[in-house]
């Protein structure tokens, strides 16, 4: 039995990449600066956790190890464990960018060695002529927002305007993203995901990254929120990547949450959906069930990016990755001899820095699985090197672009 289980804890960077600065992130480092506010009392929150980060499970597995070679230094106020369990390490990016694309993508095995298009940060996002071809085939009275925003911000703003007009609230980030932001009933969810595949199709000449569906529900500012069924339409990776060699190679790929979008659902036999990461994990541990020999799982945590990294919420996340670390021994609980398990991230989203974008970080890499070694792997040149492990595991041939640490 060999088979593979990769999680990606969206967004928990773990500081220290060498061309931050590049990407006005020099001393971004999410893990570090949690551990850091949670040590001086500022990641407490009545009711749901307090005092130092504790990631007992993670921290076996090498956690604490890789933070100091990542970043220089041990997280403040954590506890080192006795004895590292796992294979332990951390891997610098080197696509050109901090999206989640390019970030799930070089996992894969396939960097990004191209320029994403992006929007303009001053005066109109969007170009007259994308706006007018958007409500010609899109067949709406215009649009609302056309700027860069957070996403529940311009909702709050936008939202009552957005109910009254019919106009969907357009808006991008940093990111290489085109975000439609649309009332669930008012406007319809099936409208919504067709105006962004319209959208899709009239900025793939600006060279942009992600269409976003942002459906959310309320009747009013105070009580509007974003729900569930956020669809993301991205471009076709480069070239193929490690999901599309294990299909070539008769294996089965099972995306579990936003893995099939990220994919542009290239390389997937089967799309597994869960809205948060109590979910996420739910369907994730149903999975390893269902999964046969030579099987990849994938799964996208997407709450530590999308409810607390983005939302700057420092104590919301440092709760999320305890209630992570907490289910960890689930999952080792369903391993089998030969299997394999990879906890990972795309891109750091630091909760204390400025602004509300991702930040260009290291990743950890764990590795762990019945008869597999505890060692420490070092600083890896690129996140290529997980999908290559991952195909050496599971038997395929070698790709390109990385190097297996296995």
């Amino acid at each position: 039995m060999a088979r593979a289980f990769l999680f990606v804890l969206d967004s928990f960077g773990v500081g220290g990449a060498p061309d931050a600065a590049a990407y006005g992130d020099e001393g971004a480092d999410t893990l570090g600066h949690i551990a850091e506010f949670c040590a001086a009392g500022a990641g407490d929150r009545a009711g749901l956790r307090s005092g130092p980060l504790c990631l007992p499970n993670m921290s076996e597995l090498g956690l604490m190890h890789i933070a100091r070679a990542a970043s220089g230094q041990f997280p403040a106020g954590m506890s080192l464990p006795e004895k590292v369990y796992g294979v332990y390490g951390a891997a610098n990016e080197i696509s050109r960018g901090k999206d989640t694309p390019s970030g799930h993508w070089e996992i894969a095995g396939t960097p990004v060695n191209f320029d994403w298009g992006y929007f303009p940060t001053e005066g109109d996002a969007f170009p007259p002529e994308l706006i007018e071809a958007l409500c010609r085939d899109g067949d709406v009275p215009g649009i609302l927002g056309n700027c860069h925003a957070s996403g529940t911000e311009i909702i709050a703003r936008l939202g009552e305007e957005h109910i009254r007009t019919g106009k969907p609230i357009c808006y991008t980030s940093s990111d290489s993203v085109f975000q439609v932001a649309a009332h669930e009933a008012h406007f319809g969810l099936e409208r919504l995901l067709t105006f962004c595949r319209i959208a899709r199709g009239l900025v793939d000449p600006y060279n942009i990254g992600r269409v976003i569906a942002r459906p959310f529900i309320g009747q009013s500012a105070s009580t509007f929120q974003r729900t569930g069924n956020r669809r993301d339409f991205s471009v076709l990776p480069p070239e193929p990547t490690l999901l599309d060699r294990l299909l070539q190679n008769g294996r089965h790929v099972h995306a579990v949450g936003k893995i099939g979008d990220i994919f542009a659902h290239q390389g997937v036999s089967r799309v597994i959906k869960a809205t948060g990461n109590e979910a996420l994990m739910d369907a994730s541990l149903s999975t390893i069930d269902a999964a046969n020999d030579g099987d990849l799982v994938f799964t996208n945590f997407v709450d530590f990016d999308m409810n607390y990294g983005h939302r700057r919420d420092v104590p919301g996340y440092a709760a999320a990755l305890e209630a992570f670390d907490t289910r960890l021994p689930e999952v080792h609980k369903k391993l089998k001899p030969g299997d394999l398990v990879v906890l990972t991230a795309d891109h750091g989203c630091d909760p204390t820095w400025r602004g509300t974008d991702h930040t260009r970080e290291r990743v950890p890499v764990i590795a762990y699985g019945p008869g597999i070694r505890s060692r420490s792997i070092g600083v890896r040149r690129t996140y290529a090197d997980i999908g290559e492990s991952i195909a050496r595991h599971l038997g395929i041939p070698a790709g390109p672009q990385g190097r297996s640490f296995l």
